[in-house]
């Protein structure tokens, strides 16, 4: 069954959910306007892992947002959250970590493998998680996991739409110092296609430090904004949209930052299941 009906959903929220808590550390050397995931954050949940080769994400990995599994045709929805900020106006959403890869180098100026394809046997990744068919209701980002060197240089992003065709992003320009958590987005440069694999990166230049980097692909499932530092805003399943959470999804937090930190965010909610 789905959840269909007021009444059902009130049920769920009182006789049938899973407790969401978050308690994420804050993370330096931000601008407003950038965008940074609370991924490797320290604190609840836990610190995530580096990621090494491409993989499939799901509920199991540290740093994923646990909740309980269903039994078709139960299903799970994002119902009500409450969260404060360590800053003001800070916009947090709420992803499904789809699909990632680390271990770029930001010295190597040569292009460097990405086998990130959400249709490959060793990630397949289900189509309640997708979305619409054509890869549509997905982000794509590069991802800092540690810092890279202090010369800018540009990313050349090669990838795979979903009508199998390949090409190149415009290029991402990296300034100087990219940190640690800092998210750039990767755009499909061709009108009416959307990214379904990225293949290979290539840097222009060498940062100047090896670091740490790699792609990930998301799909959002919500976000909430907040008004005033350190005070709780409560949000519920109309505010969220009640968004569909399938089994194994991996729930993580990115922050779109007001200042030159992500601030703690700090909370609690359920996810209702029916």
């Amino acid at each position: 069954m789905t959840i269909s009906t007021r009444d059902q959903l009130i049920d769920a929220l009182g006789n049938n959910s899973s407790r969401v808590v978050v308690d994420k550390a804050s993370l330096a050397n931000a601008a407003a306007g950038q965008i940074f995931s609370l991924w490797r954050a320290t604190g609840v949940p836990g610190q995530a892992a580096i990621p090494a080769a491409a993989a499939l994400c799901n509920h199991t990995l540290t740093g994923a947002i646990g909740f309980t599994q269903q039994t078709g045709p139960a299903t799970s929805y994002l119902a009500w959250m409450r969260l404060l900020t360590g800053n003001a106006t800070t916009t947090i959403e709420i992803h499904d970590r789809l699909a990632h890869q680390g271990g770029l180098n930001g010295t190597l100026t040569t292009g460097q493998s990405v086998g990130v394809d959400l249709t490959s046997a060793g990630l397949n990744l289900p189509a309640a998680r997708r979305g619409d068919a054509n890869y549509s209701d997905l982000q794509w980002w590069l991802e800092i996991y540690t810092d890279l060197g202090a010369t800018g240089v540009n990313a050349t992003v090669a990838v795979t739409y979903d009508d199998a065709s390949t090409g190149n992003l415009a290029a991402v320009a990296l300034g100087a110092t990219p940190r640690a958590g800092r998210m750039y987005p990767l755009v499909p440069a061709v009108a009416g296609r959307f990214i379904r694999a990225v293949t290979s990166v290539t840097l222009s230049a060498t940062t100047g430090a090896a670091g740490n980097f790699g792609i990930v692909a998301t799909r959002p499932r919500t976000g909430v904004d907040t008004l005033l530092a350190n005070k709780a805003e409560a949000f519920d399943w109309a505010q969220l949209g009640l968004p569909e959470v399938p089994n194994d999804s991996c729930l993580q937090l990115v922050a779109v930052c007001s200042t030159t930190s992500t601030g703690a965010v700090r909370g609690q909610g359920k996810i209702a299941h029916g």
